[in-house]
């Protein structure tokens, strides 16, 4: 058995269609990529062999979640119609939910009424980018469909965001600003939040940088952390690499996430996310 983090954790538990999945130890939660898009080539499964073969793996190495996202958010993505999103969220929705009738699903999406046909197919938690500020439908759907929601920081759209990393302090800028939302969604009822302070999503590699140092500052909401931070750009940028070749700059940032109290992270590489769990946990046992 994984020995527990407790630095810098809030002792919490998600329900997941029926399953409570305790955040003490952290989880992983794998990539499905269902776009053509997305900056690392090796996430994207729009085939519906490929998409099994990739879920295959990441739940054998141990990933508590997959992650299931139709709508490439890199900057400058390009738009995706709201009926192609869900054209491609729910063919891998309901072929994994099919051929794994147990795994915790996630859909990645901004958008209400996905997340809605999605949770009918089979997901279980919603992973909102936007946080809420792309369609005001999301908090409303959020309470009425009674989910675990991780609720990210983000300034503008995947379009305009670079254009709007404009911040006294990111780190104080970022929790005020998450704080407001936290406060609708109690306000509706929603119990089960997760917080993402959205690393690179209108965020310089500097701003990237102070948020990680200070990631303890979010403590403060006494709610899980969500930190997504694999094979990013400001890790393979910054070493003059290509995405496929940041795996060990991703380790190196998860594990620094891990002392800073993230109880989930956001993965393309879930043995070697895993691995990091691992070690940090015989650190802080």
């Amino acid at each position: 058995m994984t020995p527990e983090i407790t630095a810098f954790r809030p002792k919490t538990t998600l329900n997941v269609r029926g399953t409570l999945v305790d955040l003490r130890t952290p989880a992983v939660m794998g990539i499905l990529n269902a776009t053509p898009d997305s900056f690392y080539a090796e996430s994207r499964a729009q085939a519906e062999d490929d998409l099994l073969e990739k879920a295959t793996r990441m739940l054998a190495e141990g990933a508590t979640f997959l992650d299931v996202g139709g709508y490439s958010t890199r900057p400058g993505a390009p738009d995706v119609s709201e009926a192609e999103e869900i054209d491609r969220v729910l063919a891998a929705l309901e072929a994994l939910h099919r051929q794994f009738p147990d795994a915790l699903l996630s859909v990645d999406t901004f958008r209400a009424s996905v997340a809605e046909k999605a949770v009918g197919a089979g997901a279980g938690l919603v992973n909102d980018v936007a946080g809420g500020s792309l369609d005001p439908a999301m908090f409303p759907t959020i309470a009425r469909l009674v989910v675990p929601y991780v609720l990210m920081h983000l300034r503008g759209t995947p379009q305009t965001m670079t254009s709007l990393a404009n911040y006294q302090n990111v780190t104080l800028d970022v929790i005020a600003e998450l704080s407001e939302k936290v406060a609708q969604l109690r306000a509706l009822g929603v119990k089960d939040l997760i917080l993402d302070p959205g690393f690179g999503f209108a965020k310089t590699p500097a701003h990237n940088d102070q948020l990680l140092r200070e990631l303890p500052a979010f403590r403060l909401f006494e709610l899980p952390l969500l930190v997504g931070l694999s094979r990013k750009s400001s890790i393979w940028r910054r070493l003059g690499i290509k995405p496929a070749e940041a795996l060990n700059g991703s380790t190196v940032l998860h594990t620094a996430a891990l002392l800073g109290g993230a109880s989930i992270l956001r993965v393309h590489d879930v043995k070697e996310a895993l691995e990091a769990v691992k070690l940090v946990s015989f650190l802080s046992s």
